[in-house]
């Protein structure tokens, strides 16, 4: 059963799909319930050993946003977290190992709504 805040099996095979030997940049964009910020602080302080385990790496953390482009005065979302792991394989391995899990209950606790955008580098240049 997948609800907004997990993948569905379509999701997880596109991201299994992709180039085995590139790394993949996770764009977060995070919308907290009330009183869910210091779930999803629970569970960033507890999400390190797993990142560590499979080599990611916390790239960028940020809130308060502000629209500078775009509709309306403010996003929908409260926070982004950028994070990089070596491989798509790694980041398979880290959400679907049991002790992960036992701690991802406090991101789904916390969230009203978490996009999670798997990326690419681009290389901008000829």
């Amino acid at each position: 059963m997948s609800s907004p805040l997990e993948p569905t099996a379509q999701q997880i095979e596109a991201l299994a799909a992709r180039p085995a030997d590139e790394p993949v940049v996770m764009v977060n964009l995070l919308r907290f319930k009330d009183g869910g910020r210091d779930s999803y602080l629970r569970y960033a302080h507890e999400v390190g050993p797993h990142l560590q385990r499979v080599g990611g790496t916390v790239r960028y953390a940020g809130a308060a946003p502000t629209q500078v482009i775009g509709e309306g005065t403010e996003p929908w979302w409260d926070a982004i977290l950028v994070v990089e792991y070596p491989s798509p394989a790694a980041f398979l391995d880290m959400v679907t190992d049991e002790d992960y899990r036992r701690i991802h209950e406090y991101r789904s606790a916390a969230l009203e709504r978490g996009d999670l955008i798997a990326t690419s580098t681009w290389a901008m240049t000829d």
